[in-house]
């Protein structure tokens, strides 16, 4: 669950510093009035996960990690459990 958190937040953090970037400049080059709220947040979207994807890889790693190691477990007590039905 930690590691879910902790990536979760970061691509949260990620985002939010992108949309910050993306308004900034475009309002520089183009003017504070002519900032349109959905393109910017469509751009800030993409610019996030393209950052996200190089720069959280390991809390990405991590999580998946976790996932895998709770799908085994769950698989294998899944098993267990069914080959205890079967000898019964």
């Amino acid at each position: 669950m930690k590691e879910f958190v902790v990536y979760t937040a970061m691509r949260l953090l990620v985002f939010v510093a992108s949309l910050l970037i993306v308004v900034g400049v475009w309002s520089l080059v183009a003017g504070r009035d002519s900032v349109h709220a959905v393109w910017t947040v469509v751009l800030a979207f993409i610019v996030s996960g393209i950052a996200s994807y190089f720069l959280l890889n390991r809390q990405r790693e991590a999580f998946a990690r976790r996932v895998e190691e709770r799908a085994h477990r769950a698989s294998a007590a899944f098993e267990e459990r069914r080959g205890r039905e079967d000898v019964e």
